[in-house]
């Protein structure tokens, strides 16, 4: 199976779908994380950026991601961007991965950059017959999915838990990896609160640790 995680920025798919990353992977399928966007001058320092690259790198590689698309869009600024040119940005994607899953950021998360990308992500994914994709899943992110202005569309309602009991040491490891991303407990994104959500979904079907999920579409054969 060939397995597509689109993030808005570096760290979204550690937090929304680490635990899962590393389950496929174990499993040996083909995983993919394409990021969309990241820090750019003069917004971000020259530092920071070559150190948001690295931390990346090392996040992947504890949880075995297998391939990694770059967009390289301005983070916090892909409102600039035209709607329709990161549309056609996220089809090609889909074109050259053929991914049978996808998961992509929750269309109700409070950054206007996860807003953005999951509407863009869903026009590359429609099914128009280009595509073999069979499912598609929308997942969380703390101090993301959690802070919105809480009403029934933003509401984040999981439907899909995938017991990572065996996976959740992986997510954090590779958390750790996003030293500049991490911050002191009680703050959401923190390693305790990372560990408190996945068992809080794990304990929600039985299991320790758990990442949950919204799913969009399934196509049963």
């Amino acid at each position: 199976m060939t397995v597509l995680v689109i993030a808005p920025h570096p760290d979204d798919e550690i937090l929304g779908c680490g635990g899962v990353i590393a389950k496929r992977a174990e499993a040996g399928d083909d995983v993919w994380v394409c990021i969309v966007s990241e820090g750019k001058r003069p917004m971000y320092s020259r530092k920071f950026i070559e150190q948001e690259f690295k931390e990346m790198q090392i996040a992947h590689s504890n949880v075995g991601v297998g391939h990694f698309i770059r967009i390289a869009l301005p983070t916090a600024r892909l409102d600039t961007i035209p709607q329709y040119r990161l549309n056609e940005i996220l089809a090609d994607v889909v074109d050259v991965v053929r991914p049978d899953e996808v998961f992509i950021p929750h269309r109700g998360d409070m950054h206007r950059d996860h807003q953005i990308v999951a509407d863009a992500a869903m026009v590359a994914l429609r099914p128009n017959g280009s595509n073999n994709v069979k499912r598609i899943l929308a997942y969380e992110v703390l101090s993301e999915t959690d802070w919105n202005i809480p009403n029934t569309q933003n509401a984040f309602i999981p439907n899909v838990y995938e017991d990572i009991t065996k996976q959740i040491n992986f997510k954090l490891m590779a958390m750790e990896g996003y030293k500049s991303q991490l911050r002191e407990y009680p703050a959401a994104r923190s390693i305790e609160g990372i560990k408190a959500l996945a068992q809080h979904r794990g304990v929600t079907v039985g299991k320790k640790y758990a990442e949950a999920f919204m799913l969009i579409r399934e196509v049963a054969e």
